[in-house]
């Protein structure tokens, strides 16, 4: 959908706390660093570069559970380091907030298998420490990997895990919205008061789901709510984005497919009352940039005989629960409905259209498709060719900016920085230096918290509780 007016664009690095992300194999590049993953000095020097670049956020994803669908188990997984080993991503929050100053940390977080009242403090704690730069990209898990290491049998059904998300939305929102007034805390030496306990309200939720008695153990942090991320694509994925999201972070359909996206979720978001402007979009790019197309291009091929296009296969595998080594290279992929892993994937993949029987789309053309070791078609040019790539996706389907998918890190940020960010900003397309405040305050124009006409600011709203 075309933009009215031009606006600068939105740009996150997208990472994990991993060796393997989704350019599966360039681990294995000669100047890539991921393998320091496990060392604190790798990822501030990376959020200073993102900084330098004014980049608006490193969005982190996660995956608590092994991909072992692939060949029935997690050795290909583990063989080609699809994802695993992993660590959490929370904890690099404060490591790099303290040497940057605008950078924002959008981390992942599965709310099917976290405690909310801990959650609720852990999220409060990182706002603290980061002074509001922090963002929650909510998650309900998709993995019977992750089921089984929380003693469930299967991954819950997948409606059913956004029914159980709505009421853990219900529970956090009081805790960090209604528990603690904006007064409550006095921090008076003289008196020897800190918090006045008539404007600290007790929560209690009894939910289809959850139940809770508690006070919220933080204090208000900058932005009470961190910035809410949703990436859910499904019918019931939309239903929940357009209530609950702030920022929306949209599969790469390609660029006819993403449009169609936006037009849908703009729909949804609009039937519940949300203005355009109450909520941004993003959705997910991967660029090979060079100093002139010749040299673009050299390194795109050099960064290709490092990938490996097969473990893709392997993560893709798990996201549709269908065992891709079952079929032979040129035997048709029909997915047997829907099922319970993500639905937007298993459609596209139905969706496909291919050169096997019935035009289905075949493991051999898969891999084809995936030539740095993931499903996102790559740009690759010189940087005028790039930056006209990026405004033609931006202005063609309407989304806000995109999460620059990691391949060989961090060059690929730094080429980025120093080829591409300059032509932006002479073209007006991209900031020349941060706005004040948080996150939220940063990314959609608005205050600090979350607007009176989300839901979430509804927990605010009635008289305190006398505390427990």
């Amino acid at each position: 959908m075309p933009r009215n007016v031009p606006r600068e664009l939105l740009l996150n690095a997208f990472d994990m706390n991993t060796v393997g992300h989704l350019a599966h194999g360039l681990w294995r590049h000669p100047r890539d660093q991921a393998r320091r993953y496990t060392d604190i000095h790798y990822w501030q020097s990376l959020a200073q570069t993102l900084e330098r670049g004014l980049f608006d956020g490193l969005f982190l994803a996660d995956a608590v559970g092994l991909y072992d669908v692939y060949g029935g188990g997690p050795g290909a997984a583990l063989e080609a380091g699809v994802q695993v080993p992993a660590n959490d991503p929370a904890v690099l929050v404060p490591a790099m907030a303290a040497v940057t100053r605008h950078l924002g940390f959008g981390i992942t977080a599965n709310l099917s298998h976290e405690p909310p009242y801990l959650f609720a403090r852990r999220m409060s704690t990182l706002d603290h420490l980061s002074q509001g730069r922090l963002g929650w990209n909510i998650v309900t898990g998709f993995l019977d990997s992750t089921a089984r290491a929380h003693g469930q049998a299967s991954q819950t059904r997948h409606d059913e895990r956004y029914d159980r998300a709505d009421d853990y939305m219900a529970l956090v929102y009081q805790l960090w919205e209604g528990s603690w007034a904006n007064d409550a805390v006095l921090a008076d030496p003289a008196s020897g008061q800190y918090a006045r306990p008539e404007r600290v309200r007790t929560v209690r939720h009894q939910g289809p789901y959850y139940q809770l008695e508690a006070i919220h153990l933080s204090e208000p942090s900058p932005q009470r709510t961190p910035l809410l991320f949703q990436a859910g694509a499904s019918a019931r994925g939309l239903r929940f984005a357009a209530r609950h999201a702030e920022a929306l972070f949209l599969p790469n359909q390609g660029l006819q497919g993403t449009a169609q996206l936006v037009q849908q979720l703009n729909g949804s978001l609009q039937a519940q009352g949300r203005t355009r402007d109450s909520y941004r979009l993003l959705t997910s790019l991967e660029v090979v940039v060079g100093r002139d197309a010749d040299e673009a291009r050299d390194k795109y091929a050099d960064y290709a005989r490092h990938a490996r296009p097969q473990a893709a296969l392997v993560q893709l595998a798990s996201a549709t629960g269908i065992d891709f080594a079952r079929y032979a290279p040129d035997e048709p992929i029909r997915p047997d409905g829907l099922g319970e892993g993500i639905q937007s994937i298993v459609r596209s993949l139905a969706q496909s259209a291919g050169h096997g029987p019935d035009g289905a789309v075949t493991v051999r053309e898969l891999l084809t498709q995936m030539p740095l070791g993931g499903r996102i078609s790559p740009i690759v040019g010189s940087p005028d060719e790039v930056v006209a790539a990026l405004l033609h996706w931006a202005d063609h389907t309407g989304v806000d900016g995109f999460n620059l998918v990691r391949t060989v890190t961090p060059e690929c940020f730094v080429d980025f920085i120093d080829l591409v960010v300059p032509r932006l900003q002479a073209l007006g397309r991209y900031k020349t230096a941060y706005a004040p405040g948080t996150l939220r305050e940063k990314l959609t124009g608005h205050g600090p918290h979350l607007p009176a006409a989300h839901p979430g600011a509804l927990a605010r709203q009635g008289a305190a509780s006398p505390p427990a």
